[in-house]
């Protein structure tokens, strides 16, 4: 929703107007006597931007009738600060303005002076409070939300720590609560503002891109929209479509979690279609899903099973044009107005009387829902945890049948939460129940399920699973499984692999050389490495390199490191740029500098945002193709149990590699293992990975990876 009209400009004229459009038979003698109130209770006092302090509750009220909310909310909107901040008592508000009134400004107040401190047992105490003040009346945190939005669309004029405190406190309490409420559009704007100030490097890099982007497609969401309007009436549905590009934050958290780059994520469009009968949305799903491929698991539908605040939709996500996924939610009109406004339609006015919506749920049923749980818990962790499992949907919680708690991420099938009890269980299982009903494995789990896993003696894991799965726990564990029933026509099909991969180079493939590759791939025996090589979890070309680490396929001379690149202009120098220390064989993009040559970045470095609006100074790359001498630095970052003789052993792997080590640096040192930065020089991206494969296979490594510190720049950098 917009902001509509400045603030500080809205008369009691402009807010009673704002409530008549909704409700005719307003009080309009009270509304105007509580503003006249509030006028004088706040009189002399002034915000952070040097406003009048009574510019605030009347913003506060004029969000709420967005949401078309009664007069009781409005009015005590313009009051919420009177007692807390004025010489109002509540016993004048009560007398003034009756007993709904002076309970909810007095539950506001109480709300307000609650501090969301830092340390778990304080912060389960006031969700504590927060949850019995909403128990109460629920408009009490409708006016809180409205206040804290205000709030955040103001926050610049406060002090940059106050700033900081306010966005943290919103990101983690209010955005999910008024996500929680069903209310959309108020939790996507409370993100934005809290990421605007908590990431404002981040935000902005993200509407550069959008910008980019738009730049070089042209207006995607119209082109969808008229290509969807345009099936729509083809197929008789009257329905009007809406298209836009997902919020910032939004995008960002997809980024986070997925761990991917702006280019390579999918589904940053979103598309409403709000037709005139629940039938005609089941209609427009299939009209959708005629003419766009639908994207498996990803469809959901909240009409058939509401959400417990009323939610009802169909939620699918399809592949539009050039391939870029839309995701596409389908409902009426009144389940619009719910999705909109949440638990809050409940009190949702029409000309004059409050809207019978059959989709808006009681909220004293909602809230004794979400609080009945809570009641019982004495442990102050256990009542945050379990307030987290309802405000939080990143991850899920779910039940064993003998009550034991089993964490999964968003998204998580039964074949996950067998594999999170036991690998034995996930390769056995044949079934599963959802709170005691049987359900299809690819079926979604939810926060509070309670999963059963059925088990069959000789069941081995399905390829399909998969697809099915979302953990790498399971995933590593089906695709073991997979290779070990299918280990013999592996092992035939990697003799053969082996055989030519050998030829290629002028070897032989003798029992010998496959001896020596499995025992310095760390491999317990030939077939094995025969079953990993059919398997594609080997190349031919690390094969051969496994055993003969100097001989280069494609070429028997080394490229000068000096002329390693093609597309510079002669005698231009270059420099790898340290964020992203790209490697022969990546795609790469340079970046010119006035001075100093030009810094070569991988395609995919987050700093490229930083140059997105100056395309003058982008140079397009390539690596020379052929064989590279290894000079060019890169950085693994390695956990290795603490035992002895183990880093010896990692150097002599790293030396048999044929990588030089140039520096270490200790990052972390226990009793059970340590933690360090190994600086090598290698050849290229291959060598990089024939490297990290070869140390992975190695027993006492916990754990390996590349590290590019993001954030490094050159000491010389300057802006061109």
């Amino acid at each position: 929703m917009a902001d509509g009209t400045p603030q500080s400009e809205i008369t009691v004229d402009g807010l009673i107007g704002l409530v008549r459009a909704y409700n005719p038979k307003l009080n309009e003698p009270l509304i105007r006597e509580a503003f006249a109130f509030g006028t004088e209770m706040h009189e002399g006092q002034f915000r952070h931007s040097g406003e009048p302090y009574f510019t605030h509750p009347v913003s506060v009220a004029a969000i709420l009738t967005e949401q078309q909310l009664d007069d009781a909310t409005i009015i005590t909107a313009l009051l919420h600060d009177t007692i807390e901040d004025t010489k109002a008592s509540y016993s004048e508000v009560e007398r003034l303005f009756g007993l709904e009134v002076a309970e909810l400004v007095d539950g506001v107040t109480k709300l307000t002076n609650l501090q969301l401190n830092s340390t778990e047992t304080k912060q389960a105490e006031n969700f504590r409070k927060l949850f019995m003040a909403m128990s109460k009346d629920l408009r009490v945190i409708l006016v809180k939300l409205s206040d804290r939005l205000h709030n955040m669309r103001t926050i610049k004029s406060m002090r940059p720590d106050k700033q900081q405190q306010k966005a943290r406190e919103t990101m983690d309490i209010y955005a999910p609560l008024a996500g929680r409420m069903g209310m959309q559009w108020m939790r996507e704007e409370l993100e934005d503002l809290a990421f605007r100030v908590l990431n404002p490097d981040g935000r902005q890099s993200i509407i550069r891109r959008f910008i980019t982007l738009q730049r070089e497609t042209g207006d995607v969401v119209q082109k969808i929209t008229t290509d969807m309007r345009a099936e729509l009436d083809n197929a008789g549905i009257n329905a009007d479509v809406f298209g836009r590009a997902k919020k910032p934050y939004s995008i960002w958290r997809k980024m986070e979690e997925k761990e991917l780059s702006f280019s390579r994520l999918s589904d940053i469009y979103g598309f409403r279609i709000i037709t005139d009968s629940e039938e005609d949305c089941y209609r427009a799903l299939g009209t959708i899903h005629r003419r766009w491929s639908a994207v498996p698991g990803r469809f959901k539908d909240y009409i058939s099973q509401p959400k417990t605040n009323g939610y009802r939709s169909i939620h699918t996500t399809v592949s539009g044009r050039d391939g870029k996924r839309v995701e596409v939610q389908i409902r009426t009109g009144q389940m619009h107005d719910v999705a909109e406004s949440g638990v809050a339609a409940h009190w949702s006015y029409r000309d004059g009387v409050r809207s019978r919506n059959p989709f808006a749920v009681d909220p004293a049923k909602w809230i004794s829902q979400l609080t009945e749980q809570f009641d019982a818990e004495e442990d102050h962790e256990d009542f945050l945890e379990a307030v987290k499992l309802e405000m939080y949907a990143d991850q899920v919680f779910c039940f064993t049948p003998k009550g034991d708690v089993v964490k999964l991420p968003r998204g998580a099938t039964p074949i996950d939460f067998a594999y999170a009890i036991h690998t034995r269980i996930g390769n056995a299982c044949v079934g599963a129940k959802v709170d005691h009903m049987r359900v299809p494995l690819w079926t979604r789990v939810k926060n509070g399920q309670s999963v059963e896993i059925i088990t069959a003696q000789g069941q081995t894991p399905q390829v399909t699973w998969l697809d099915i799965a979302t953990t790498g726990k399971a995933k590593t564990a089906i695709r073991r499984s997979l290779r070990e029933v299918d280990r013999e026509r592996f092992i035939k099909l990697g003799q053969e692999l082996a055989r030519s991969a050998f030829a290629h180079v002028g070897k032989k493939t003798t029992d010998k050389v496959l001896r020596l590759a499995a025992k310095n791939l760390r491999l317990k025996n030939t077939d094995e490495l025969l079953a990993r090589l059919g398997s594609s979890e080997l190349t031919g070309r690390e094969l051969v390199q496994t055993v003969y680490p100097d001989i280069r396929p494609q070429s028997a001379e080394q490229i000068d490191a000096a002329r390693a690149l093609v597309g510079l202009e002669a005698g231009q120098a270059f420099d790898r740029a340290p964020c992203c220390t790209p490697l022969p064989g990546e795609r790469i993009v340079g970046i010119t500098f006035r001075g100093e040559g030009v810094r070569v970045h991988a395609i995919d470095c987050d700093r490229l945002s930083e140059y997105e609006d100056q395309p003058d100074r982008w140079l397009d790359l390539r690596w020379h193709e052929g064989s590279h001498p290894a000079v060019y630095g890169a950085v693994i970052d390695i956990t290795l149990g603490n035992g002895a003789g183990v880093l010896g052993r990692i150097c002599t792997l790293i030396g048999e590699a044929s990588a030089n080590i140039s520096d270490m640096e200790f990052l972390e040192r226990r009793p059970d293992f340590y933690r360090l930065l190994i600086y090598v020089d290698l050849r290229d991206i291959e060598h990089l990975h024939s490297l990290i494969a070869t140390l992975e296979a190695e027993s006492d490594v916990a754990a390996i990876t590349r590290s590019r510190n993001k954030n490094a720049r050159p000491a010389a950098e300057r802006l061109a």
